[in-house]
């Protein structure tokens, strides 16, 4: 699953970042994490989408689907899907912060 996709790609940016020899531009950086973002949510839909078809293929009685198959996906999917707006709260109150810094 790609549940740890994301934090793979958090620690090769991490690790890039350390070993850069010179400085990042803003605008390298937003492109970077823009992608990062994008395709963190791009995961979770997948994990979405999966675990709806698994739960319509069960409903349907496809032999070949078991109920933890089920349970499984959609607990992926849930934390998945927790995690992402989590990351959101985080990037609203940083802006928050931001915004209300006195220039």
């Amino acid at each position: 699953m790609k549940v740890n996709g994301l934090q793979n790609e958090l620690q090769a940016m991490m690790l890039e970042a350390q070993n850069a020899s010179r400085p990042a531009t803003g605008q390298q950086v937003s492109a970077d994490f823009g992608a990062v973002l994008g395709d963190a949510i791009k995961s979770v839909n997948g994990l979405q989408s999966q675990s709806s078809e698994l739960q319509t293929r069960f409903d349907q009685g496809d032999r070949s689907v078991s109920l933890s198959d089920v349970m499984i996906a959609r607990n992926k999917s849930s934390v998945a899907f927790e995690a992402t707006v989590q990351v959101r709260n985080k990037m609203v109150e940083a802006y928050k912060e931001l915004m209300n810094m006195p220039v």
